[in-house]
């Protein structure tokens, strides 16, 4: 299976406004649209569409993230609907709230995008008459009907606890609220031969460099994105990595291989601001791109994972450990703040797991 794409669009069936979901036919995405309610099959779009007074963009970006790229043919999802006056202004005041504080626009878009779902759920309430009860029935008719993820929940439930605590004095007690219980998901992790594969599949330097830079170092789609030219400390062999995800800054060693590739990089591109520009001088790479590289790049290499460009920042921790670097290195490598994070790869590494002999052959 190659790197999936899921384009995403408003419009019309039978005179009803839809949500369209149009994909390549594949086995597993038609089972996910078909388990959320209401869906149906648009024979004259050749599309998937829902109901859009049921269902908002968030939910299909947690149902698909992990399976496909998502490409949203629109822009945003239009302004709630039929929710009181006062419960907009309390909104916005927890938006300005979470800015003055200087949480990352990433995270202000989630929490506030959280917290209107919830509070869209009982429009006809005041923010301050919901309970904790109500939280009980919107985690069942809305979270779990909808066979929402644990880490969706999670979110939601960050996100009212933060807006009570800040913005709404009223009947739901913060401390009260439960997040689910954790989900444990194994990383998806690649062979250093399916990782060669796929960072020399490209002709193109540029797209080459990337794909390289992205393992080489373990870094987040952004991470990449953000580089500058003088964030690459050849002389100290390290990458200096800013503002990374929770506004942390670090380091990362360079090889002298990636040196090189980078350094021949330079010299043909010549980029003005960012390390990796688009078409125009000084515009950033853009991450849509990105992935299309990616999806180019396993697609030559034959291989048949759903491959994304996280599991190749999976590999790169992954095969640091196989190799006998510290956890705690990993860690500090990586940009996690728990240790918690970090030793997942411990379930997936297999050097200790393949010496281990099974009582099947002592049959």
């Amino acid at each position: 299976m190659t790197q999936r794409t899921i384009k995403i669009s408003y419009g019309n069936h039978n005179d009803k406004k839809v949500i369209f979901v149009k994909f390549e036919k594949d086995i597993q995405l038609i089972q996910l649209i078909k388990s959320i309610p209401n869906s149906g099959w648009s024979p004259s779009k050749i599309a998937w569409y829902l109901p859009k007074n049921e269902i908002n963009l968030q939910i299909l970006k947690d149902k698909f993230q992990d399976k496909a790229d998502i490409i949203f043919e629109i822009k945003d999802e239009p302004a709630i609907e039929n929710i009181l006056p006062e419960t907009i202004s309390q909104i916005e005041a927890f938006k300005k709230w979470m800015e003055h504080k200087r949480y990352s626009s990433s995270t202000v878009k989630t929490y506030v995008d959280s917290i209107r779902v919830f509070l869209k759920f009982y429009y006809t309430k005041r923010a301050e008459e919901i309970t904790n009860q109500d939280m009980v029935v919107f985690v069942n008719d809305y979270i779990i009907k909808n066979k929402l993820s644990f880490s969706y929940q999670n979110q939601i439930i960050n996100g009212v606890k933060l807006f009570y605590r800040e913005i709404v004095k009223s009947k739901i007690e913060v401390e009260k609220l439960e997040r689910p219980r954790r989900e444990y998901k194994l990383p998806n992790v690649l062979s250093k031969e399916e990782v060669k594969l796929i960072i020399e599949a490209p002709i193109n330097l540029k797209h080459r460099a990337m794909l390289s830079l992205i393992y080489a170092c373990g870094l987040r789609r952004g991470e990449l994105l953000n580089l500058k030219p003088l964030d690459i400390d050849s002389k100290r062999m390290l990458l200096l990595i800013k503002n990374a995800k929770g506004r942390r800054d670090r380091i990362a060693p360079l090889s002298p291989k990636i040196v090189e590739m980078l350094r021949e990089y330079y010299k043909l591109y010549r980029p003005k601001i960012w390390l990796f520009e688009g078409q125009n001088a000084g515009e950033k790479y853009s991450e849509r791109s990105i992935q299309k590289v990616l999806k180019q790049a396993v697609k030559k290499a034959g291989i048949k994972k759903p491959v994304t460009l996280h599991w190749l920042r999976h590999s790169y921790a992954t095969h640091l450990l196989e190799n006998g670097t510290d956890l705690r290195y990993i860690q500090e490598l990586l940009g996690h703040k728990s240790s918690k994070t970090t030793e997942i790869y411990t379930h997936v590494s297999t050097k200790s797991i393949q010496n281990i002999k099974s009582p099947f052959d002592d049959l």
